[in-house]
């Protein structure tokens, strides 16, 4: 018969587990550790970023060289060196949790040496104004130095490498976008499906940790400041529905052709990528700085002061600009460098958003602007609660927490008809490859039998 918990004799348990202590300071220490690593990552991307743009300031023609150059030794090097840090780094920490993946062959894809490699591959793409941001590729960093602490834990440990994954990986999204409940909907939304009571804990306790970290070296405020929003009557029933359907067919345009240009679709392009990559890396990267170059270095980088000045009133992302940032994010991971997509695809639904409130003619243009980004951030990654709840925070709009649930639902809905999801397809098609499988790879049933491991290739 169920009686109530014995307190003296659940305290009696827990001072005997020294042992367990023990392990519970070694993976705090490295929660720690990880929102440490996602800080530097930040400092050192913002600064680098900033020395891009006053060079482009004062050579603007000079980016025809530089970029297509520091891109095309990008792709070279992570080839050459670390091929599982290509990318944004999500569908990597993905495919290290796939059924499929032999447990000893998740280091392919996190470890404390791609986590290294990451950061550094990741300050080189903002040095050439590649329109990467730098949110998706804190998973893996994060991830990797999580991971690393399985090494240190006793061998009856119940806190796994699965585990500490997840709550790395969610770690790094609560660190990068200072969201530490978009971090705990992250990890049950698109890394686990659900969490665990024996690993929840750990999870909200390293986003906590990390989250920390964050607020002590940039403050306690949100990404793009405090929107000021009317309102919301009737009148922006429609450019509201506008901006959400709008939203979800760009966004589900965009991965449909992420998933076509980096699972290696047969084409012409992919068979000449696939062939020469250091060279395509090069020539994408010429038109990433061509782009930049037309819309007046608008495009490069991550998007996120345009954004700021958008949400301000101070600037407008014009409808052409917007098209083109598309294009240059497109092209920017069609290289194969390492770099997220996350803050270029806030940029984007920024965009979307901002030119329809253009067209209403009215004072919504922050509650447009906000849904356009949580829609096409929905489509992109086909998981509307956790781009709500980013942007929510991001802007600090608890006031239109239904409109941006609305938005970000509806632009899935619509991304779902377009596009397989994005995050899930790419790490399929990663552990393919590493388990030495052409045949797109699915999660098995409980009878499915388990594959043979071999040395894996390059991610793409």
């Amino acid at each position: 018969m169920n009686r109530e918990p014995d307190f003296l004799e659940h305290l009696r348990a827990e001072l005997r587990g020294g042992r367990i202590w023990l392990d519970r300071a070694i993976v705090l220490g490295y929660a720690i550790a990880a929102g440490l690593f996602v800080v530097g990552f930040t400092v050192a991307s913002d600064w680098v970023f900033g020395q891009f743009h006053r060079f482009y300031q004062a050579w603007p023609w000079a980016v025809l060289l530089t970029t297509p150059l520091i891109t095309a030794a990008i792709v070279w090097f992570t080839l050459r060196f670390f091929p599982g840090a290509g990318g944004s780094g999500i569908p990597q920490i993905k495919a290290a949790l796939h059924p499929a993946l032999p447990e000893e062959r998740r280091f392919v894809f996190a470890s404390l040496r791609l986590t290294v490699a990451k950061i550094g591959l990741g300050v080189a793409g903002f040095a050439a104004g590649l329109s990467i941001g730098r949110e998706g590729p804190s998973v893996q960093v994060a991830a990797g130095v999580m991971q690393h602490a399985r090494r240190w834990l006793s061998p009856n440990t119940t806190i796994d490498s699965r585990a500490l994954l997840v709550a790395g990986g969610a770690a790094g999204i609560a660190a990068a976008f200072n969201a530490p409940l978009a971090g705990v909907v992250f990890a049950i939304e698109e890394l686990s499906g659900r969490l665990e009571a024996r690993s929840s804990g750990l999870i909200i306790t390293a986003i906590v940790l990390a989250g920390l970290v964050a607020v002590s070296a940039f403050g306690n405020t949100s990404y793009f400041g405090v929107i000021r929003v009317p309102r919301l009557g009737w009148d922006a029933l429609g450019p509201g529905l506008l901006v959400a359907l709008l939203s979800g067919a760009a966004g589900g345009l965009f991965a449909r052709l992420l998933i076509a240009s980096l699972t290696g679709t047969a084409g012409r392009l992919n068979r000449w990528r696939a062939r020469f990559p250091v060279r395509f890396a090069a020539c994408g990267g010429l038109a990433v700085a061509v782009i930049g170059l037309v819309t007046g270095g608008v495009t490069f980088g991550a998007g996120s002061e345009a954004v700021k000045q958008m949400l301000l009133g101070h600037d407008e992302l014009t409808p052409l600009y917007t098209a083109l940032k598309f294009i240059a994010t497109w092209l920017t991971a069609w290289c194969g460098v390492p770099g997220g997509i996350f803050a270029p695809s806030l940029s984007i639904g920024a965009g979307i958003g901002d030119a329809v409130a253009g067209l209403a003619g009215n004072d919504l243009g922050p509650a447009l602007i906000a849904m356009g980004m949580a829609g096409f951030l929905a489509a992109v990654t086909q998981a509307p609660l956790t781009a709500f709840i980013i942007v929510m925070e991001m802007v600090d709009g608890h006031s239109m927490v239904l409109s941006l649930m609305a938005s970000a639902m509806l632009a899935s809905l619509v991304s779902r008809m377009i596009s397989r999801p994005l995050y899930e397809t790419l790490a399929e098609h990663m552990v393919g490859r590493a388990i030495g499988s052409t045949a797109p790879v699915h999660r098995p049933g409980p009878e499915a039998p388990a594959e043979k491991p071999s040395q894996p290739a390059p991610s793409p």
